[in-house]
């Protein structure tokens, strides 16, 4: 646009008002020339992010998606899945009453402030985790579960491992500041379409715009529950070390896109950010009929394990989805994983056989090549409510430890705990020397254990 300032132009620009006016034009003028800010601003504001199609299951948008990140609270998301599964198991409920520890009530902020001694119903715990991100409510989940909050992570990690979670570990269940504990947005993704898939009859809880208690009203973080067309849940997450953190699903129009963004510089940022792909992704999304329990929906049990089908899963096959239980009268030792050596060599994995409670192995399915001496210890990497999950825990340590364990063959023994019968997942036939080495070596791998003679 071009101005033709002659000199009786340039007299009434010197009048205030006129002045005023013609400022005002070029600088309209100038903004209606400008591109649209709203998509750069929106597509610079995270670190990492991925949009699955979960009728399509295809992934339509990566960015740093395998980059380890701080997962903040979006930890939450995978203790409120171990806990899914303890209830799915029986062993807990919705009225379950958890105990408020010293540990859990000395959490920082954000938490519900219980004092220790009291108790809360696990239905509250839960919602008081989606919607206010209580820290002492995961705490305290945590350590009746598990004993302790760093059993409890131990499980978490073991659990999103067995989901191809590969790149996550979890130190805490609240995902408080730990420089250890790591995670991926394509980790994310999985978890957030697993605890859809997995557990429908609990995900409607991801959904809860608010939750009152004791006379107090807390509202969810995730901004996007009514206000962004479709939004289902799941998850927000903070900590000055990872920025803004969300995972986002949305179904419309027969679609559904499940989203993470990590590391927003701002909480309205990372929600632009959201709004923006999902926006995007939308528009070559596939239609199909929806898959997942929503509020209002009849519930829908799980697909049986093997008739899963994953969008972003990275392990070639559906693993059944069991609680990974922790041995309640052997307390572990916390350790901090390490990256695993390549192997120099690959060795044939070590078969599996099943023990009698009495802890002699049966109808042994090859004679054991032990590597140096034969002894009474053994190498404990589990134990479990179930001979099914003691079994296909052996069989994953066998799988990514087979150097190591050639020639000890694996097998289960039983205790009970109360009314319990739990099941230990052994690997036999070491010497004292040979089976603390070993363990050290599994630590490293990131497979807990514990070295032991013989019962």
């Amino acid at each position: 646009m071009f101005y033709n300032l002659t000199s009786a132009s340039l007299r009434r620009l010197s009048r205030p008002r006129s002045l005023a006016s013609v400022g005002l034009a070029l600088l309209l003028a100038l903004t209606l020339s400008l591109p649209p800010l709203a998509p750069a601003y929106a597509l610079s504001d995270y670190r990492s992010a991925i949009v699955v199609d979960l009728n399509a299951n295809k992934v339509l948008f990566a960015r740093s998606a395998d980059t380890k990140r701080y997962p903040a609270s979006l930890t939450k998301i995978m203790t409120l899945y171990v806990l899914f599964s303890y209830m799915r198991a029986g062993r807990i409920d919705l009225d379950s009453k958890l105990t408020i520890t010293p540990h859990a009530a000395a959490q920082p902020p954000t938490k519900l402030g219980l004092k220790p001694g009291s108790t809360i119903r696990v239905e509250d715990a839960i919602k008081a985790l989606v919607t206010k991100s209580a820290n002492d409510m995961a705490a305290a989940i945590g350590e009746n579960l598990a004993g302790t909050e760093s059993n409890f992570a131990r499980i978490m990690t073991e659990q999103a491992h067995r989901l191809g979670m590969h790149n996550t570990v979890f130190k805490n269940a609240s995902g408080l500041p730990n420089n250890a504990q790591v995670t991926t947005a394509r980790d994310m993704a999985i978890l957030g379409e697993r605890v859809m898939r997995d557990y429908p009859e609990y995900y409607h809880y991801f959904s809860l715009k608010s939750f009152s208690y004791k006379g107090v009203t807390y509202r969810n973080h995730n901004h996007l529950l009514g206000n962004y067309r479709g939004t289902d849940g799941i998850k927000t997450g903070y900590i000055r070390a990872s920025g803004f953190n969300l995972t986002a699903s949305v179904q419309r129009d027969g679609k559904h896109l499940l989203a993470v963004v990590l590391g927003g510089s701002t909480s309205r940022g990372r929600d632009a950010t959201m709004r923006y792909l999902l926006d995007v992704h939308f528009k070559k999304a596939a239609v199909r009929e929806m898959l997942v329990a929503n509020p209002g929906m009849p519930e829908r049990r799980p697909v049986p394990p093997g008739q899963q089908s994953y969008a972003v899963a990275s392990t070639g096959s559906n693993l059944p989805v069991q609680p990974v239980a922790f041995d309640p009268s052997m307390p572990l030792k916390p350790s901090i994983p390490q990256p695993a050596p390549a192997p120099a060599q690959q060795k044939p994995k070590p078969r599996v056989v099943m023990a009698s409670a009495g802890g002699a192995p049966s109808m042994p399915l090859m004679k054991p090549k032990l590597l140096g001496s034969s002894g009474p210890y053994q190498v404990q990497v589990g134990s479990y409510t179930s001979q099914a999950d003691a079994q296909r825990r052996l069989d994953f340590v066998a799988s990514k430890a087979s150097s190591l364990l050639d020639g000890h063959s694996g097998l289960t023994t039983t205790f009970d705990q109360g009314s319990q019968r739990w099941y230990r997942a052994r690997f036999a036939s070491f010497s004292q020397n040979e089976a603390a080495q070993a363990c050290a070596q599994l630590k490293r791998l990131s497979v807990e254990c514990i070295a032991m003679r013989a019962d």
